[in-house]
């Protein structure tokens, strides 16, 4: 029997827990044969029908399937009426910059495109077997109801998802599995099913996000986007500020430009879809969503929201005193009353919820993470300030008392679950980028097994919303670019937590299961006792080219696990910025690299004591000798990477040159001393954060 700190969101595709994969030696389901399953077998393969396919959605994800789909012979059949625009076209260049010439033309050529007059089907569609429809047409309930109805009548069998913004499944007849922009890139779907389905599942098989959600309107993304939209009109009907400013504000307390994202997919269109969201949310919730005399106007005209820029700086307001606590009333307010509806809907998963605002709307934080930080007590307030200025929004859909539930599991671990079957334990990292939450919630994980007492632990991805591991959130150095104490706190703690792997378990195994593992992520899992990756995984530390001293023990742990003569490799990888293959790495930075089967298979031998042939590499404790001062390098292509190279050489030095109960806080310092430096606030981070955070 296994037991979870809270429910993995794995399960709720239907597909087990993470431990279960480890267990089992393999992943829970065949990608050929989910193919199989949705489009029948190699003798009678059908095809793909994207209907709108010339549309932004369509053509983006007609893009985005093809060129996972292609190898398995099913073929893309892209819809749409004569005339339309060729937005499969426009995708072309951006193929050949992802994939090169060759592919993109493989990938191109796996696309037919016909079109029809609305009311029938063209009869080229009978030789292509359509099995599956992604309705991607305009946001009108009548004719989307029409279109399948077109479909069923000829293919009874097929299978329908619409990608619509709004209308919940019960409106629509069909499933739902909306996508977030940019489309071409963007792997997140929410899905709404009566239970997770073949196609679902094909999705993430293919190294797509599927994500649960529950039948309301809008789900959860248009709830969050829109949502933050309405409130930046709303402050600007009660101020006056223009909208670009608005955008300022709103990006540095939470992360996106929401008014600029309408001109960059398409004034016309997004504004459309975003009235649409909040008119039937409106119908159904109240005063909360009513959208502005702003937005109809704008809906009406398709006008842009920015000025041309050469009129921006005409009216450059900033927020002094109480404006700025009344601007996070306005903005926050309105999102934690629109969270409330969310959790008491129970429209999905906390970390669902969480999720999709960073990976779709693009929150620096989940909104949930932000009203955890914030405590119950505050958010109330927050929201009960936001009456005050929108009494309206006081009427109905307000649940403060989801809020009061803040200590259990679901809002405590957003981020990192842990699961055990009695003798060994799983922790499992649902974030792509390390911050304190993720910090604080492994210190959880790791308190929680001990408790249960588990001894042995496996340390990796998700499996489901995190597909990479880029390494640390740089968000998270900001504070420390002028505050030396903030920067070595963060360097201390982290490294201390990563320790915790090593020291407190008798054996611990980080896998590395997704594309690549960079940075502050990669310095975490060198601390368990064991390293094992799929061998077609990026390996890195990419640190000198922000410029960053690593902060997580990376200047000298690695060097304390292996060989003398592979310090050199160690070197290359810091002082170069550049990534290699896992498989190139075994036995100077993983221990073992595999394909995914294989490696799965190993990592289940080592914690239950199997016959894996693997030498645990041992923590060297005293003074490192020896470190090589140079290694061959190219030249650095800016002042600040030569700068951040000697910083990082002479960290290494430092830190290797003491014991290893010294090191952690000999690299904390060089970490922190760095990046109070001038050569950090020239590189991507000092960049970054002078557009975030100077308004």
């Amino acid at each position: 029997m296994i037991k979870s700190m809270r429910q993995p969101t794995l399960e709720t595709l239907g597909l087990g827990t993470v431990l279960e994969i480890f267990q089992r030696g393999q992943m829970p389901v065949n990608t050929h044969d989910l193919v199989e399953q949705v489009f029948g077998n190699s003798e009678s393969r059908g095809s793909l029908v994207i209907s709108g396919v010339n549309g932004i959605v369509g053509a983006g994800k007609a893009m985005q399937l093809s060129s996972r789909l292609e190898q398995f012979g099913v073929g893309i059949v892209g819809l749409d009426f004569p005339g339309t625009p060729d937005g499969v076209g426009r995708q072309y260049q951006g193929l050949v910059r992802a994939f090169g010439k060759k592919r993109a033309d493989k990938v191109m050529a796996n696309i037919i495109q016909l079109t029809y007059d609305g009311v029938h089907l063209p009869s080229e569609l009978n030789e292509l077997q359509p099995r599956f429809l992604l309705e991607a047409i305009p946001e009108i309930l009548d004719i989307k109801k029409a279109h399948y109805k077109l479909f069923r009548g000829i293919f009874p069998e097929i299978e329908i998802r619409s990608v619509t913004s709004g209308f919940p499944s019960s409106e629509l007849g069909v499933g739902i599995a909306h996508p977030a922009f940019p489309h071409e890139i963007n792997k997140v779907w929410e899905v709404v099913e009566p239970e997770p389905s073949p196609i679902t599942q094909l999705f993430w098989a293919l190294g797509l996000i599927p994500i649960s959600v529950s039948d309301h309107w809008s789900f959860i993304l248009d709830v969050l986007f829109c949502g933050i939209t309405l409130a930046g009109l709303r402050y600007h009907n009660a101020t006056n500020m223009p909208f670009w400013k608005i955008d300022k504000y709103i990006r540095k307390i939470i992360g996106p430009n929401p008014f600029r994202a309408h001109d960059v997919i398409g004034a016309k269109g997004a504004n459309f879809l975003t009235w649409s969201c909040l008119h039937h949310l409106a119908e159904k919730y109240g005063e909360l969503f009513r959208p502005t005399v702003d937005l109809v106007e704008h809906k009406e005209s398709g006008q842009n929201w920015y000025p041309p820029n050469h009129f921006r700086p005409v009216v450059n307001w900033h927020l002094e005193g109480d404006e700025e606590e009344e601007f996070l009333s306005w903005i926050q307010g309105a999102l934690f009353q629109m969270a409330s509806l969310l959790l008491y809907e129970k429209r999905g998963h906390f970390s669902h919820i969480n999720a999709i605002g960073e990976l779709c709307a693009q929150f620096r934080r989940g909104i949930l993470a932000v009203i955890r930080e914030a405590g119950t007590d505050t958010a109330v307030r927050r929201v009960e300030a936001y009456h005050k200025l929108h009494p309206e929004a006081a009427k109905n859909t307000w649940y403060p008392s989801v809020f009061e539930e803040m200590e259990n599991p679901e809002w405590q671990q957003l981020y990192v679950n842990a699961e055990h079957d009695g003798k060994v334990g799983v922790i499992t990292i649902g974030r792509e980028s390390y911050n304190s939450d993720v910090d604080s919630e492994l210190n959880r994980a790791i308190n929680w097994l001990k408790a249960e007492k588990i001894l042995k632990v496996i340390v990796t991805g998700d499996f489901h919303l995190s597909t990479q591991m880029v390494g640390a959130d740089t968000n998270e150095f900001f504070p420390a670019l002028d505050n030396r104490d903030e920067g070595f706190r963060i360097s201390s703690s982290w490294s201390k937590t990563a320790r915790r792997l090593h020291n407190e378990f008798q054996v611990s195994v980080g896998y590395v299961n997704g594309k690549r593992c960079l940075g502050g992520f990669l310095e975490l899992f060198m601390h368990c006792h064991y390293l094992i990756s799929r061998d077609d995984a990026v390996l890195g530390m990419p640190e000198v080219t922000l410029p960053v001293v690593p902060g997580m023990e990376g200047c000298h742990w690695p060097f304390r696990k292996a060989n003398r003569e592979d310090w050199p490799k160690l070197l290359q990888l810091l002082l170069s910025g550049k990534s290699v293959a896992a498989g190139e790495t075994v036995g100077w930075l993983v221990d073992y690299a595999a394909p995914m089967e294989e490696a799965l298979q190993t990592v289940w031998k080592i914690v239950t004591e199997g016959d894996h042939g693997l030498q645990r590499r041992r923590i060297e404790e005293g003074v490192l000798k020896g470190i090589p001062l140079d290694v061959p390098l190219s030249d650095p292509d800016s002042p600040e990477t030569e700068a951040a190279r000697k910083a990082i050489m002479e960290t290494v030095q430092n830190s290797c040159g003491v014991a290893l109960p010294e090191a952690l806080t000999i690299q904390a310092r060089h970490s922190a001393d760095f990046m109070t430096s001038d050569t950090c606030r020239r590189g991507v981070i000092g960049a970054e954060f002078s557009r975030v955070m100077t308004v």
